[in-house]
C-alpha cells in the first residue's frame, strides 16, 4: 500500500524527505516535462510512521516558479529551509513557513541547473550542478558563489557530496565521466576522473556505511559501483536493463541496498551484494525521475514520476 498525492499539472522531477522530521517532504515538479513553464515546489506533510496509508499525504505548502524544478536539498542548518534547481539556471532558498517569495536567489549558471545538494559534514555549503558544464559551491549567506568547478564537456546531471570528507564531492555528467573534486584544489581541477560508462551518467550517490564506493546511473542503461582508490574500473556493474535508470539513492540504513528510479516506470531495491532485485514499486504509469529514502523509517520511500503523482511507499528490505 502506497500513500499518494496528485501534482495536478506539474511533473514530478525529485523528491526528499526532511532531514528534521519525519513528517515532511518536499518535491520539485516542472509544467510541460520542464521544456517550458512554470515550477512548482510542494511541501507535504506525511503520516510521521512507516505504515502509508492511501490518504496519508497532505499539502501544507507550496510555491510556484516562473522556470521548471528540476532538483531540491533541505537545508542542514535550518529546518525549515531548501533549496531549489530551476531552468532558467537560478537557484532559490525557500522558507516553508513564509508566503510566495525565496528568502534568496542567485543566478550564475547560464543554462539549467540539475542539481543541487546540501553539504551534510560541514552543513554551511551546497552545490549546484548545471547545462552550462560547470559545478558551483555557494554559502547561503554570501551574494555569489564561492567557487566554480569545470571539468566536464557537456551536462554535469549531479553533483553529490562525500559522506564523510566536508570537502569532497563527486559529479558525473554528459560527457560519460565521473570526476572526484576537493573544494580546497588550488585550480579547482577534478582530483581523479573515472571512465567506465559508454554514454551519459546520469545519476551518482555515495555509500554511507563504506564511504569509498558510490553508484552511478547511465543513458548506456547500467548501473555500476565505483572505490575511489581504484579509479581505472568499476568494482560492480548490473545490466544493461530494458529502460536507463534516471535516480539512484543508497539507503542511510544499510552498505547493501540501492533504489532506483528509472525509464521502466518503477522504483526498484537492489542488493548490490549479488545485484538482485529485492523490491519493486510498479505503480507509477510514467517515467520515476525521483527517489528518496526516509531518514527515520527504514524501508519507508518516496518517489515521484511524469504522471504527476508522488507515492510514499514501504518496502520490506531483508538484513
Amino acid at each position: 500500500m502506497s500513500a499518494r498525492y496528485r501534482t495536478a499539472g506539474f511533473k514530478g522531477y525529485a523528491v526528499k524527505f526532511s532531514p528534521f522530521t519525519d513528517r515532511l517532504l518536499a518535491a520539485a515538479t516542472s509544467a510541460n516535462f520542464g521544456l517550458v513553464g512554470n515550477g512548482r515546489l510542494c511541501i507535504l506533510n506525511t503520516p510521521g510512521h512507516a505504515a502509508p496509508t492511501p490518504q496519508g499525504l497532505h499539502p501544507c505548502q507550496q510555491f510556484d516558479t516562473q522556470d521548471g524544478l528540476f532538483d531540491l536539498s533541505w537545508s542542514e542548518v535550518h529546518e525549515n529551509q531548501l533549496v531549489t534547481a530551476s531552468g532558467d539556471g537560478s537557484i532559490m532558498l525557500w522558507d516553508i513557513t513564509l508566503n510566495n517569495h525565496p528568502v534568496s536567489k542567485w543566478k550564475e549558471h547560464q543554462r539549467e541547473v540539475m542539481s543541487v545538494e546540501w553539504n551534510y559534514v560541514a552543513k554551511t555549503t551546497f552545490l549546484s550542478s548545471s547545462w552550462d558544464g560547470s559545478i558551483k559551491l555557494w554559502n547561503p549567506t554570501s551574494p555569489h558563489s564561492l567557487r566554480s568547478f569545470n571539468g566536464h564537456t557537456g551536462c554535469v546531471y549531479t553533483g553529490a557530496w562525500a559522506p564523510r570528507q566536508p570537502d569532497q564531492f563527486a559529479s558525473c555528467g554528459e560527457d560519460k565521466s565521473v570526476k572526484l573534486w576537493s573544494v580546497n584544489e588550488p585550480n579547482a581541477r577534478p582530483i581523479a576522473s573515472f571512465a567506465g560508462h559508454v554514454d551519459q551518467v546520469v545519476s551518482l550517490d555515495w555509500n554511507k556505511y563504506s564511504p569509498e564506493l558510490f553508484v552511478t546511473s547511465s543513458t548506456d542503461r547500467t548501473i555500476k559501483i565505483w572505490d575511489i582508490r581504484n579509479p581505472r574500473a568499476n568494482i560492480a556493474m548490473f545490466g544493461p536493463f530494458e529502460f536507463p535508470v534516471r535516480r539512484v539513492k543508497f539507503s542511510p540504513f544499510s552498505p547493501n541496498f540501492v533504489a532506483t528510479a528509472g525509464y521502466d516506470m518503477s522504483a526498484s531495491i537492489w542488493d548490490i551484494r549479488n545485484g538482485s532485485v529485492v523490491f519493486v514499486h510498479d505503480a507509477h504509469t510514467e517515467f520515476v525521475f525521483g527517489i528518496d529514502w526516509s531518514f527515520f523509517h527504514p524501508g519507508l520511500i518516496a518517489s515521484c514520476s511524469w504522471d504527476e503523482q508522488i507515492h510514499v511507499f514501504n518496502a520490506p528490505i531483508p538484513q
